[in-house]
């Protein structure tokens, strides 16, 4: 039975407030005991942070949440769906939250080889016409409307975890459904763009796993455009409309948020840590992280909040 979105949101927000997982747990998010999917609480509201965001779809149940990409900020309120298609550096803040009434959300890890098999066995079900835009086309970021089909999934996918043995045989099929829903949903776009065959989005996919992999390394911008089959200034173009940066400035973005994680994770040195995000000078890499973070990185761990991806 197909049931109206609000009803089932606050359905959703029940269920959370009497999850065990969610008890002294604020500003993380929580794993459930179901692969890939989260649940974040946080009884405040937040500066504003920054995380490397992988792709993910984030259900906002309770709360307001603004995300930043580039210049681009998006609000994404109660009962919306954020749709991220790449791996992107977000800044983000929790804009309406409290301890008696807290943000709450609810977010699963995107499987790009589970959309490709959904486009390969169900082609007549999933329209990819719209994947290959022009200029004004979605970016890798959208916000919209969530569904009582998407919010139903994420309900059942949640009381799954209740029972190991059901979610190991059955949260595949459930998630499966749930990224079916997201290819057809209005701000499913970018998604669909990125499976589309040899498409722009699907390159920079490419690229940017390139570039995380050798985070360490001088960046080739030649290099990347060769290998992604474009000009230099196309392939320039393009990531930015996908990233909302440089390739040269969403390296250093990707170093910096690496370096804040062996700081703080693995309480590494600073100049250890900077020789391992690939900065030559410990005086240069303090200096941008300090104008990054606003602390020192000698003073990293002062800011463990920060550190936390809050989806």
């Amino acid at each position: 039975m197909v049931v109206d979105t609000t009803e089932a949101v606050a359905d959703l927000v029940e269920r959370l407030r009497r999850h065990t997982l969610l008890l002294g747990a604020t500003g993380q998010a929580c794993s459930t005991g179901v692969d890939d999917l989260t649940v974040t609480q946080v009884r405040a509201t937040t500066p504003l942070g920054a995380s490397l965001y992988k792709p993910v779809m984030c259900l906002i149940l309770q709360g307001t949440k603004e995300i930043v990409l580039g210049k681009r900020g998006v609000v994404c309120p109660q009962g919306h769906s954020i749709i991220v298609s790449h791996d992107l550096p977000l800044a983000w803040r929790i804009t309406t939250a409290s301890h008696d009434v807290p943000y709450l959300a609810m977010n699963i890890r995107l499987d790009t080889a589970v959309l490709r098999s959904l486009v390969d066995d169900l082609d007549d079900l999933v329209d990819l016409e719209d994947a290959e835009p022009g200029d004004d086309a979605p970016a890798s970021l959208q916000v919209g409307p969530a569904d009582a089909d998407l919010v139903d999934a994420m309900r059942r996918l949640l009381a799954l975890s209740a029972n190991p043995r059901d979610s190991r045989a059955l949260a595949p099929l459930v998630s499966r459904e749930l990224h079916y829903r997201l290819l057809n949903m209005s701000h499913g776009a970018a998604l669909r763009r990125l499976l589309h065959r040899n498409s722009h989005a699907s390159r920079i996919s490419r690229s940017i796993a390139q570039i995380r992999d050798s985070l360490g390394e001088p960046l080739s911008i030649p290099g990347l455009a060769r290998a992604a089959k474009m000009s230099v200034s196309t392939f320039h173009h393009h990531f930015k409309a996908i990233t909302e940066t440089t390739p040269l400035q969403y390296q250093k973005q990707l170093r910096l948020l690496e370096a804040r994680r062996l700081l703080v994770d693995e309480d590494r040195s600073v100049s250890e840590t900077a020789e391992s995000v690939g900065y030559h000078s410990a005086t240069q890499f303090s200096r941008e992280y300090a104008r990054t973070f606003g602390v020192p990185p000698r003073d990293a761990r002062s800011q463990v909040h920060l550190s936390v991806s809050v989806t």
